[in-house]
């Protein structure tokens, strides 16, 4: 009996509540790993699963069985490469914003690849909430303010923003020179995929925040199409610099009220709580610490 492997096995079931997508991820036979699981389940004499026609679901021994082999599997793999001195090997999945990886991830990742050949990338684009355990990623790269207490994470940068309209909106409302013009002026609503929610105008004012309703005829749901209404001149958007800085550098954009800017936007990677941190993971994440040092 390989216990480790039949532990990774167990674990990946666990988490895709699946042997199909199980062994699809493991690249195993789904035969070979429904064997190696029932030897494992009969090797320590109990049952940690339960399988339906529909789902598989563990059962209270599984459960904290579960707790322990995760832990237990991210200690064994950090001490075998400590002692080996060898890099972290094996896939990595995971899933990143979409602007933050056109922008940021993509373009810098040859060098992670060639920093860490052992290492297998797989990553998705999200704008929404992904569950980490039921869909099988490592972690995740999202901006903006988290509220979801089962995740944790560490935050990796603090993008500047800025508010900013088209010069066709400006030569038609005038160019606001105070909070207080804001009440004459039009916004474009942005709604939040993750959260569902409107993210409010901010501003900081003397070192404090402070928010502001401006009245607004549209309401978006995605970044793309957020900029592209500023462009049409709809109104006022708000923004992080480095996604309008082309834009505003080919005079199509122009941002305002400078002297009361947005408060800075965090950008984070997010795990399991109940994960521990494999080496895979932590030297991603030192990684992205690294190229968004020199975000703007």
């Amino acid at each position: 009996m390989d216990q480790v492997r039949a532990m990774k096995i167990f674990v990946r079931i666990y988490e895709r509540s699946s042997f199909t997508q199980a062994a699809d991820d493991l690249g195993i036979p789904r035969a070979t790993l429904t064997h190696s699981m029932n030897q494992f389940e009969t090797w320590l004499g109990t049952r940690l699963l339960e399988r339906t026609t529909r789902r598989v679901k563990a059962t209270l021994d599984g459960e904290a069985y579960y707790r322990r082999c995760v832990q237990l599997l991210a200690e064994l793999e950090e001490a075998q490469l400590a002692f080996r001195q060898v890099k972290p090997q094996g896939r990595l999945r995971v899933d990143v914003q979409g602007m933050l990886g056109k922008n940021f991830v993509i373009p810098a990742l040859p060098g992670f690849m060639a920093r860490y050949p052992e290492l297998e990338l797989s990553i998705s684009e999200a704008d929404r909430y992904v569950d980490l355990v039921e869909e099988g990623v490592d972690c995740v790269l999202r901006a903006g303010n988290l509220i979801d207490s089962s995740l944790m994470g560490r935050r990796v940068a603090h993008l500047r923003q800025i508010t900013c309209a088209s010069p066709l909106y400006l030569q038609t409302f005038g160019e606001p020179q105070a909070l207080a013009d804001l009440d004459h002026h039009k916004a474009v609503n942005f709604i939040s995929r993750a959260t569902g929610k409107q993210l409010p105008f901010e501003f900081m004012v003397d070192e404090k925040l402070t928010h502001r309703d401006i009245p607004s005829a549209i309401t978006v749901f995605g970044a793309e199409i957020y900029t592209a209404s500023a462009l049409a001149g709809l109104g006022l958007i708000q923004a992080p610099h480095y996604h309008l800085a082309a834009r505003i550098e080919q005079g199509l954009l122009r941002e305002v009220l400078p002297q009361y800017p947005p408060p800075p936007m965090p950008v984070s990677v997010l795990y399991p709580h109940n994960r521990h941190m494999s080496p895979r993971v932590r030297v991603f994440v030192d990684w992205l610490s690294e190229i968004f040092t020199q975000a703007d």
